[in-house]
Formats: structure tokens, C-alpha cells, sequence
């Protein structure tokens, strides 16, 4: 799907994300370091994209950085 454009306007983009899905992916906000939900996400499996499911990272490549938000390699 990542060359696949999605075409949705922004009351689309409203209606699918919350709030604060809505500012980070499509305003470019970024979320309070220390307070996301997958910052202290321990389980098996693959970080996908909240609007278009591609997968984005494997949780075997998170580490710890300091810097309040999940960090990969």
C-alpha cells in the first residue's frame, strides 16, 4: 500500500482518527514526550500506520533512547 495514495479529505480523516491521531499524521503535531500509549509496549509484533495499515516497524527493533517516544533501528 505505500505507493498507493489515499485520497481522503480532512472531515474524512476527522471521522477515521481521533483527535490526536488527526494532528500528529496530518497537522504535523507531535504527541507530549513520556505519554504515548507504545512507549512502554512490550509485546511481540509490528507498529503499523494509524491511516493506511502499512507496517512501519517490528518490535523487535525498539530500543530505549530517553527521548519519550518510541525510538527503532
Amino acid at each position: 500500500m505505500a505507493d498507493d495514495k489515499i485520497a481522503k479529505d480532512d472531515a474524512e480523516w476527522q471521522r477515521k482518527l481521533t483527535p490526536e491521531q488527526f494532528a500528529v499524521t496530518r497537522c504535523s503535531a507531535t504527541e507530549r514526550p513520556f505519554t504515548g500509549p507504545w512507549l512502554d509496549e512490550k509485546r511481540d509484533g509490528t507498529f503499523v500506520c494509524v491511516c493506511c495499515g502499512s507496517p512501519l516497524f517490528r518490535s523487535d527493533t525498539k530500543y530505549e533512547s530517553g527521548s519519550g517516544w518510541p525510538s527503532f533501528f
